[in-house]
């Protein structure tokens, strides 16, 4: 197969280096434009980049690919670059720009999608950080055949994964780009010998209603994977404390969760890198004479040691093992500690 590959994180470079391993012929590669990055601030090439400049592989780094829009020379390039290849398909994975008709349109074969989620669930941005998020128990990859909806083509090839109670986002991460770059290979090879079955997704109506969109959505299991915020880093502690524990292995390491320490100067932010559940907490709580239940308050700390903080949320007691003061490392909790001693009773809000 000759491939073009789009495709920029590292989640991409696993998927494009499996390509090369399996003896593809890839006469092209799109990524992002260099991005700066680091304390300097220098130009940075991106993950797939790199990969294709050690393999000696054309780049192309257009910053739009819609011949109508505000980069109409960058597209136009891209374009013929495409064009010159003579690809039998093309290969997409977290490559960042949409794909308008003409590029869907290119290769004999079309482009193929490397989504990490099992489809229609978590279509979007973020399909990593929501199934673990949400206490999803399997995920997985889905070859998909792109169209121009977001996420919408027919699934060409499943594999799922279990998600363990440990996954944070870096580890599922890389177990689903490994999953990513062998599944894309199988793909490629039942796909020159015709034996690839597609499989459509659900569609929602064009002309339904938002009451529609939604009650279509839930019985045909469409849900999406919305782009991670800044905004949503911090920690509500009247939320169930399965939902914060869950969420703060979703956000590791970006944005991450953060609380603020009340303390009498104000407040002081800390990032909250690890933490589990101790549902035998509660009981070992119930003779203290300054934490009675009744004087108990979301994000009130009931103990400290070298173990963990406990931290009292809606329905149990959050145990954090690892923190952050602002531009400080990550420390485990004992050394965190040491640096920066806490009070049962302080409360984190």
């Amino acid at each position: 197969m000759r491939t073009i590959f789009a495709g920029t994180p590292e989640f991409a470079k696993v998927a494009l280096a499996a390509l090369l391993q399996a003896g593809h012929t890839v006469p092209l590669v799109l990524t992002q434009p260099d991005r700066p990055a680091g304390r300097g601030l220098k130009l940075q090439a991106s993950p797939v980049k790199q990969c294709a400049l050690d393999h000696g592989i054309p780049v192309a780094q257009p910053r739009s690919l819609r011949l109508d829009g505000k980069y109409p020379e960058d597209a136009a390039a891209a374009r013929d670059a495409i064009a010159a290849a003579q690809a039998d398909v093309m290969v997409v994975a977290a490559y960042g720009l949409i794909l308008p008709q003409w590029v869907l349109s290119a290769p004999r074969l079309g482009c193929l999608n490397i989504h990490a989620s099992l489809l229609p669930r978590w279509r979007g941005a973020a399909p990593i950080h929501r199934a673990i998020e949400a206490g999803d128990a399997h995920t997985g990859i889905t070859i998909m055949q792109m169209d121009a909806g977001l996420d919408t083509g027919d699934m060409l090839l499943v594999e799922v994964i279990a998600i363990s109670a440990q996954d944070t986002t870096p580890s599922l991460h890389d177990k689903l780009a490994e999953l990513g770059g062998r599944c894309i290979v199988q793909a490629l090879a039942l796909l020159a010998s015709g034996g690839l079955t597609p499989t459509r997704q659900p569609q929602i109506p064009a002309d339904a209603s938002a009451e529609q969109v939604a009650a279509f959505s839930a019985q045909a299991g469409i849900s999406y994977a919305h782009k991670i915020d800044k905004a949503e880093a911090r920690i509500d502690w009247s939320q169930p404390v399965a939902a914060i524990e869950r969420k703060v292995r979703a956000l590791d390491p970006f944005p991450g969760c953060t609380v603020q320490l009340v303390l009498e100067s104000g407040e002081e932010t800390i990032k909250i890198n690890r933490c589990n559940i101790q549902s035998s907490d509660a009981v070992s709580y119930q003779n203290n004479s300054c934490l009675r239940s009744k004087d108990l308050d979301y994000g009130q700390i009931l103990s400290i040691n070298d173990a963990g903080i406990g931290v009292q949320a809606f329905g149990g007691v959050l145990h954090l093992t690892e923190l952050q003061r602002a531009g400080g490392k990550r420390l485990p909790v004992a050394e965190f500690l040491r640096g920066f001693p806490l009070q049962v009773g302080q409360r984190f809000v």
